[in-house]
């Protein structure tokens, strides 16, 4: 079965046991849902997760079959196709003080507009510094590589300041690998670190009712994490995500089992990881957690071996944002970090951006197999040097 798999099989198997674990955290947080919406259908939403699931083991596979050069080109049309979706997204009508979703024509299927400009940012990040690798060191190149990000990450900023900090960050790691100047890269994190305290302080300043769009609920929920109790919605997560982590104990509760899926708003998306700890304890836990340092392992191996820049910085990209929004959702839901929205890669039911994801990982697989075949042939070249080298002695 191996065989017909392209790239680094590891990375399939991560995949693989996410996917399962993701099955099992859906069925088990999804009763209330059911109950409610599906006139108690249980199984519904599991089994409608599980359809996005093999549709998204299909964008993977076929994504990994893709020479992973192509995408340097569709890095480039997605990025400005990314750049008016995104300044739509901001212009369309408010959802729960939020405007973060388009909608398909003719399907109607809503998806989040910055889940396509992560992974265009990235494609499109790690193209450009692979061209300029010959000039990385000068300040019009850096200028030249830092636009892009600052222009993504400001227009997802405003309605989603967790994905826009996430993003920002991964660009500048993939700078870092890239070669860009040490001082460049200080001065941009001095800069980021002066917008951060500005933003902070604006938020203590000025009273949450004269503060716009986002502002308000970014105050709430760093004063919630801070340790104040004003019984707010963000307040109440955070505890029941704690009671539900007190509850796991070592093994948990065992499967289906869990009792805070019926306190916790999102079970099934932003605190899936309190569900896991809670159902299978903290040994669960710790195994989610190793997957997931596998997979940004196995990336880093993967852009090793790469022989070309581009693949290099892409794989690079992918697997820390991936692992990095992985261990946000565990901060959030163990209450070192304050409430983000950031779901649970390859396991929180997240409708479309299962697909994005799906796509990120088969990049991944599309580089590896690339590395694969390369290390083939060079195997191969050394055996016949070597086989003729036996002849003529």
């Amino acid at each position: 079965m191996y065989r017909y798999l392209p790239g680094d099989r590891n990375i399939w198997v991560i995949i693989l046991l996410l996917s399962f674990v993701s099955v099992l955290i859906v069925y088990s947080s999804t009763g209330m849902l059911a109950y409610r919406y599906q006139a108690g259908h249980t199984a519904y939403y599991a089994l409608k997760h599980a359809g996005m699931i093999l549709s998204g083991w299909l964008i993977i596979y076929v994504t990994s079959r893709i020479p992973y050069t192509y995408f340097s080109r569709i890095g480039w049309i997605l990025f400005w196709l990314a750049v008016p979706l995104l300044a739509l997204t901001l212009a369309m009508p408010k959802v729960n003080d939020a405007s973060r979703w388009l909608e398909i024509p003719i399907i109607g299927l809503t998806f989040q507009t910055s889940d396509l400009a992560k992974l265009a940012l990235v494609m499109y990040l790690a193209r450009i510094l692979a061209k300029k690798q010959a000039t990385i060191g000068e300040k019009q190149t850096f200028y030249q590589v830092v636009w892009p990000p600052l222009l993504i990450c400001g227009l997802i900023f405003p309605e989603n300041l967790s994905t826009a900090a996430l993003l920002m960050l991964t660009s500048v790691v993939m700078m870092m690998f890239g070669g860009v100047r040490t001082r460049y890269l200080a001065g941009l994190l001095g800069v980021m670190v002066l917008g951060a305290g500005l933003l902070a302080a604006t938020l203590y300043i000025v009273p949450e009712e004269n503060l716009p769009g986002r502002f308000a609920t970014w105050k709430a929920r760093i004063e919630n994490f801070a340790g104040s109790d004003d019984g707010s919605d963000s307040n109440y997560q955070a505890t029941q995500a704690k009671i539900a982590i007190a509850n796991g104990g070592i093994v948990g509760k065992m499967p289906g089992n869990g009792i805070q899926r019926n306190f916790l708003p999102h079970p099934y998306s932003d605190y899936a990881y309190a569900i896991v700890v809670e159902e299978y304890g903290m040994l669960g836990g710790i195994v989610v957690l190793l997957l997931y340092l596998w997979f940004i392992r196995r990336g880093i191996k993967i852009a090793r071996q790469c022989h070309g820049s581009f693949g290099c910085f892409l794989v690079l990209g992918v697997c820390f944002l991936f692992t990095l929004q992985a261990l946000v959702n565990m901060g959030v839901a163990v209450n070192l970090l304050p409430v983000t929205g950031q779901i649970l890669p390859f396991v929180s039911m997240g409708g479309t951006a299962m697909w994005f994801n799906s796509f990120g990982a088969g990049l991944v697989l599309s580089v590896s197999a690339a590395v694969e075949k390369q290390n083939k042939e060079k195997g191969k070249g050394l055996a016949d040097m070597e086989k003729a080298t036996a002849v003529n002695e």
